[in-house]
């Protein structure tokens, strides 16, 4: 049994302790927010946070997680009526094309402004590797300033 919290809700679950944080999220939990993409952990779709660290859910066996902390993007923001800053600047700078990396991209944001408030683009080239198949990655950096500017208030 395997006792997690994701998104603010307690889970106890019965499943073999091997199976990817991915598959629990998509398959047990319904959230599929979380995008399955290359499953060796390079493309970031899957990117989540556990205990406030950004992961890579598809590597990540739920056995190593419990009594974990998880939040995916359908609890990022913490008023389910307003986004997030990350997701607004997302939105402001027309970031996603065909959105399927998007999930990723964003939460990876989030953990990255956490160590980097005032980034430089050479910090988000330096540790934002999800990879966006339409090459967004202008935009990207974009919208992190942009967020980084309205999280400070």
């Amino acid at each position: 049994m395997v006792a997690i919290k994701v998104n603010g809700q307690a889970h106890q679950l019965d499943l073999e302790p091997e199976t990817p944080l991915l598959w629990v999220l998509r398959d047990e939990l319904g959230l599929t927010g979380t995008k399955y993409g290359c499953g060796i952990a390079q493309c970031g779709s899957c990117t989540v946070h556990v205990n406030g660290a950004a992961m890579r859910s598809c590597i990540v066996p739920i056995g190593t997680v419990d009594g974990a902390e998880i939040v995916t993007i359908e609890g990022l923001a913490s008023d389910p009526r307003r986004s997030h800053p990350v997701q607004q600047a997302w939105l402001g700078e027309d970031v996603p094309q065909c959105g399927y990396c998007q999930p990723g991209l964003i939460m990876a944001a989030v953990a990255f402004l956490k160590q980097f408030p005032n980034p430089t683009d050479a910090d988000i080239d330096a540790n934002l590797t999800n990879i966006c198949r339409c090459g967004t990655y202008a935009r990207v950096r974009s919208a992190i300033r942009r967020a980084a500017d309205l999280l400070k208030g």
